[in-house]
């Protein structure tokens, strides 16, 4: 495979499983395992896979992110805005100025592409 492209792998045997940076369990139990499969040459950028349980988070942004949902269903409000419900097979993105929640409504399972710098 090129230097340039890159086909992610299975995720590993070994999740990472502690609540992202500005995520706050506020209903349910919700827990998250994600992936970190690949890391941009100039560390820009990171991409791989996320899971959860049902539950609610508060989340508190400082990243964009791209996201491409495989399973599950998922609720996001942002505050003092409209929930948009996402199924799967949808695609959308997150500015890095959002907050507000993430009801996961049913397990889920996504690629994600996180812009840093």
């Amino acid at each position: 495979m090129s230097d340039t492209v890159f086909r992610f792998p299975a995720p590993g045997p070994e999740p990472i499983t502690t609540d992202l940076d500005g995520w706050t369990k506020v209903e349910g139990n919700p827990t998250m395992r994600y992936w970190i499969q690949h890391t941009s040459a100039d560390g820009s950028m990171i991409s791989g896979t996320w899971e959860a349980t049902t539950g609610t988070w508060r989340a508190e942004y400082q990243f964009y992110e791209f996201v491409h949902l495989i399973e599950g269903r998922i609720t996001i409000t942002p505050d003092e805005g409209a929930p948009v419900t996402l199924n799967p097979g949808d695609a959308f993105v997150v500015e890095p100025t959002f907050k507000g929640t993430w009801t996961i409504e049913a397990p889920v399972r996504k690629h994600f592409a996180i812009k840093l710098k």
